[in-house]
């Protein structure tokens, strides 16, 4: 390490330079990653929604309506005329309203007064279409020209709209917000003014650096553009706070700078080392999901430790010793008074600790696997038009989710059948099909092409339903179950269900199996790191106890209050919180064990609370700060509920390795000392 550490020392301003140059570089290529606002895109392709969107890509060229628009106060005759405008609108395809349901030559009162109503009511109307991929900012934006401020939109396609237009400008108000606030724990955390700005500098090159190269991936999610940058700041501050205090601390005993660079490097190396692998190897979990979008944002952290470990022993270095006068001239006297005593005051606890986190244990694991979960991107809040609009939608026409059917032709007889059955289904308030549309005795090659081609293609029927199930839920997914086990009955597997309910549904079986897979590779890598690190088999149990105890108080507060989980965020954050504040627990499990080697237990758990508590403290405090940072400014409620579990979580982690983790290694000191490799631990003559 000190040959390594002499050869960047002595090419510090080459390797300034490189690393400042490739920042600029990276920070233009980010520009042309493009990002993805869409989650179905990301579950694999076996999965059966996306085969089915496939097929129905092949045999139909129209698409069924994902955005709806509810205009108030119109007569039929100048809904038609709405209905010509909208369908006028470049990117706008497949409009459907109650003319394409019932022949409005016959008076309303005569048709069916349910068909009606889904589409007219109390001179409300309510007309779906569908928006081109890729353009739904600008088509939405023209629907809501055109309807005016009176009249309501909602939808996949303004969902991802809001999405596309929001992500990226509440990154930026995010980062505006966290920058400031870390670079005041840090200046509370340092004895110089200028030590953070070298703090941030190392880890902000290296998130610029990681934002740059995923020009070579080509696209990343919503999810990662909002969540990743942030996120590696935050875990990753703590590599360049070890390296800079260590340099600190040499600096007094050592005349010679760079001597005591060197020094430095060598004695943080491990604990960054373990520290990175630890987050390194949790985040790799994420990469194993089927579900893409955990593996698309496991890949871009993955990425990110990666960049800032090098950054950290390569360029931070080299930047410091560089300007390390900078950092003479702007010292300060300690603005945070010494922690003493604080041991002595925490071992007080240990018992009443130990109760209650055990008691805890077991409701809390129950109580995290048996959340409401949101499998989609939730509800937008009510402050918002979207919010506004969707309710408005919902309190005139009720709740409205379409779903799709596509059956092989050529047995008009069977199909009836299958749609009276599905007609009489619960939640299915209407059927649009060739056999009850047009009818089963007419044949399709007597009549127009723009008759039959909504419904057939040269092999499919296809069939869509109108439900007043949300698109998701125990009630949603319970009718898909019956409307697939209705066209098995007919059809056996030779058939196809999409819509947004169906994706949703393919999601949840997908990513519930996702979680076993991940949550298993998290632990068992990060065991395997700190089995390496401590040469210990208990202590490796002893932290992940600590933090997986934290991992699962956290997510098992929306059991408790009643409130759902977006499940995404679920997902992630189990593995996160226990990659990202492991390190805490480990930073004190080090301290402890060298402490440990030269006086008694007790007096060993004393010392390493007063001296670590604060630095730990320190690196969750910017962690939480993230997380509540990102949960304030992000009205997306997938990045919003992963920023409260994040800033939730590294609280919930602090208060357990300060409180919980010494009572745990005091009470099984000998255990630790018979199952650690060379213990050397302190014996009483």
């Amino acid at each position: 390490m000190i040959d390594v550490s002499t050869g960047i020392l002595n090419k510090r301003k080459w390797i300034v330079t490189v690393f400042l140059i490739l920042a600029v570089l990276c920070t233009i290529a980010q520009f042309t990653v493009s990002v993805n606002y869409k989650m179905a895109d990301y579950l694999p392709d076996n999965a059966e929604s996306m085969k089915a969107m496939d097929v129905m890509e092949e045999e139909f060229d129209g698409a069924v309506g994902n955005t709806r628009v509810m205009l108030t106060d119109v007569t039929v005759q100048e809904a038609l005329d709405y209905k010509e405008e909208i369908q006028a609108i470049d990117g706008v395809s497949d409009v459907t309203w109650l003319d394409d349901a019932i022949d409005l030559k016959t008076p309303l009162e005569m048709a069916d007064s349910d068909t009606v109503e889904t589409y007219y009511k109390n001179e409300n109307a309510l007309i779906s279409f569908s928006v081109r991929e890729g353009d739904e900012v600008e088509v939405t934006n023209q629907m809501y020209r055109l309807i005016g401020e009176e009249n309501a939109m909602a939808g996949e396609a303004l969902d991802t709209a809001i999405s596309q237009q929001k992500a990226g400008k509440e990154s930026m108000y995010a980062m505006a917000l966290l920058i400031p606030i870390i670079i005041i724990i840090l200046v509370l955390s340092t004895n110089s003014w200028i030590e953070p700005v070298f703090f941030l500098t190392a880890i902000g090159v290296s998130v610029l650096i990681n934002l740059g190269t995923n020009v070579f991936i080509g696209e990343i999610s919503f999810v990662t553009q909002s969540v990743a940058p942030i996120l590696q700041l935050a875990v990753s501050l703590d590599y360049a706070i070890f390296l800079l205090h260590s340099f600190s601390d040499y600096r007094k005993t050592t005349s010679d700078p760079k001597e005591a660079m060197k020094l430095a490097m060598k004695q943080s190396f491990p604990a960054i080392a373990a520290s990175a692998s630890t987050t390194f190897f949790g985040f790799t979990a994420l990469t194993f999901m089927d579900f893409e979008i955990g593996a698309d944002l496991g890949l871009n952290l993955v990425k990110g430790i990666v960049f800032s470990f090098i950054s950290v022993m390569v360029f931070l270095p080299a930047l410091t010793l560089t300007f390390y006068h900078w950092i003479d001239k702007t010292q300060h006297k300690s603005l945070v008074p010494q922690f003493k005593n604080v041991g002595k005051r925490v071992l007080k606890l240990r018992i009443p600790a130990l109760i209650l986190v055990f008691l805890l244990l077991v409701p809390s694991f129950l109580a995290q696997s048996n959340t409401n979960f949101i499998y989609g991107v939730g509800e937008h809040p009510d402050s918002t038009r979207a919010g506004e609009d969707s309710e408005a939608i919902e309190d005139a026409f009720g709740k409205f989710t379409p779903m799709v059917l596509l059956v092989p032709r050529g047995d008009p007889g069977k199909e009836e059948e299958l749609v009276q059955e599905l007609e009489n289904l619960d939640h299915v308030t209407n059927v649009l099909a060739y056999v009850n549309r047009v009818g089963a005795t007419i044949p399709a090659d007597y009549l127009e092409e723009s008759v039959t081609e909504q419904f057939y293609s040269d092999d499919y029927s296809r069939i869509i339903l109108h439900t007043d199930t949300d698109a998701e839920g125990d009630t949603a997914f319970s009718l898909i179950e019956t409307v697939k086990e209705k066209a098995a009955s007919y059809y056996g597997d030779d058939y196809y269900a999409l819509g947004e309910g169906v994706t949703l549904y393919d999601m949840k079986n997908i990513v519930e199996q996702d979680n076993k897979v991940v949550n298993m590779l998290t632990v068992i890598t990060i065991a395997l790191v700190l089995l390496v690190t401590f040469r210990s088999v208990s202590i490796p149990v002893i932290l992940l106890l600590t933090i997986q105890s934290a991992v699962w108080m956290n997510l098992s507060i929306p059991y408790f209050t009643n409130s759902s989980l977006v499940y995404i965020g679920y997902l992630i954050v189990s593995t996160v919180q226990l990659a990202a504040t492991v390190d805490y627990a480990i930073l004190f499990t080090e301290a402890y064990r060298e402490k440990r080697k030269d006086m008694k237990a007790l007096n060993a758990i004393k010392q390493t609370v007063d001296e670590k508590i604060f630095s730990i403290f320190i690196s969750a405090s910017i962690l939480s700060s993230v997380g509540f940072i990102l949960a304030w400014t992000s009205t997306d409620p997938i990045v919003a509920s992963i920023g409260t579990l994040i800033g939730r979580g590294a609280v919930l982690a602090f208060v357990m390795v300060v409180i919980f983790l010494p009572a745990m290694l005091l009470g099984l000191d000998k255990i630790i000392k018979k199952t650690t490799w060379k213990a050397n631990f302190y014996k009483e003559k």
